[in-house]
């Protein structure tokens, strides 16, 4: 499961790219709306975790 450290700053990268499976919360920090990521969205939200620019996305 991808999840969103606190190192995120909100730069909204990973929403650019999977924003079927990242958001920006109320405070403007990602993160994972719908858990477990479903196997067609898998490449997309690897490319989102590896466009994060303070590598705040890890695959749990």
């Amino acid at each position: 499961m991808y999840k969103v450290t606190d190192a995120c700053i909100g730069c909204g990268a990973c929403t650019g790219v999977c924003p079927e499976v990242f958001d920006l919360n109320a405070d403007g920090l990602a993160e994972n709306i719908i858990g477990e990521v479903p196997e067609e969205l898998q490449d997309a939200a690897k490319e989102a975790a590896e466009s994060c620019p303070v590598e705040a996305i890890v695959n749990e």
